[in-house]
């Protein structure tokens, strides 16, 4: 399989915070694993997608996770509507898999556009600022070190905020 990037991880995407941007280091790479099995062809297509996504909704929605406990924990004022994003993005993920089990044939390809516009987008935008107000509470002195346990089925990693 050819490997191909369909997005491509930049500095200018950094939020600060070394295992945010870790984790969204890791949503491009699924991203544009996603793309490669779309450029294979059908087969590989049927093969691939159902098990590729599952892989994505976990890890997103341990992703979502830490940034949401995060939130939570700075009393980030935005976090209403950081979260409406992840659910929004929940359901459309649950929309293109219904449309793939259904025969949709574009429905991967259209899911990997998606998901490298919203990716891209929530990086640049709602995670950036979720970063500055990192950055802001660090430079005045309100940000105490944060550590806790992200949420993950097989083990949970210790998240530490400085």
């Amino acid at each position: 399989m050819n490997n191909k990037k369909v997005v491509q991880w930049d500095n200018s995407y950094s939020v600060g915070v070394r295992p945010i941007d870790e984790q969204h280091m890791e949503l491009i790479r699924l991203t544009n694993n996603l793309f490669n099995s779309c450029m294979a062809g059908q087969n590989k297509i049927t093969e691939v997608f159902l098990t590729t996504i599952h892989e994505v909704v976990e890890y997103t929605l341990y992703h979502f996770g830490t940034e949401e406990k995060l939130m939570e924990r700075i009393n980030y004022p935005h976090c209403i509507n950081h979260k409406r994003e992840h659910n929004n993005f929940v359901r459309e993920v649950i929309t293109k898999v219904e449309e793939f089990k259904a025969g949709k044939q574009r429905a991967p390809l259209e899911f990997v556009c998606f998901l490298r516009e919203w990716v891209l987008h929530h990086i640049a935008v709602s995670d950036k600022r979720l970063g500055d107000y990192l950055l802001s509470l660090k430079q005045t002195g309100d940000l105490q070190r944060i550590v806790f346990k992200a949420k993950k089925d097989t083990a949970g990693k210790q998240v530490q905020i400085k």
